[in-house]
């Protein structure tokens, strides 16, 4: 599937706002759209900055909760997984 260039969503049902976003925040969004409740994490899809793509959703007014998740390996810590809990229309989409 071709990158997402941006991304127009209404939120919060039919009377919420409209909100378009670009670039890789505009990724971030497609990719918490697609995975539902499993979520996503930045292992399964990496990309630099995660936490702040989904910092900038939240201040946008998209709820996105953090799960901590435990993981194993050579480096054993925790990461997390973002799971999208708005309700969010996908109004139009822009890919290369």
């Amino acid at each position: 599937m071709p990158d997402i260039k941006a991304l127009t969503v209404r939120l919060h049902g039919a009377d919420g706002p409209l909100l378009r976003v670009k670039g890789r925040v505009a990724w971030t969004l497609d990719n918490l759209i697609r995975a539902g409740e499993r979520g996503c994490t930045p292992i399964d899809h990496p990309a630099p900055r995660w936490s702040d793509y989904v910092f900038k959703l939240r201040k946008a007014g998209v709820t996105v909760e953090t799960v901590d998740e435990k993981h194993g390996g050579a480096y054993k810590g925790e990461h997390g997984r973002y799971v999208l809990r708005s309700t969010v229309e996908v109004i139009e989409e822009v890919r290369q």
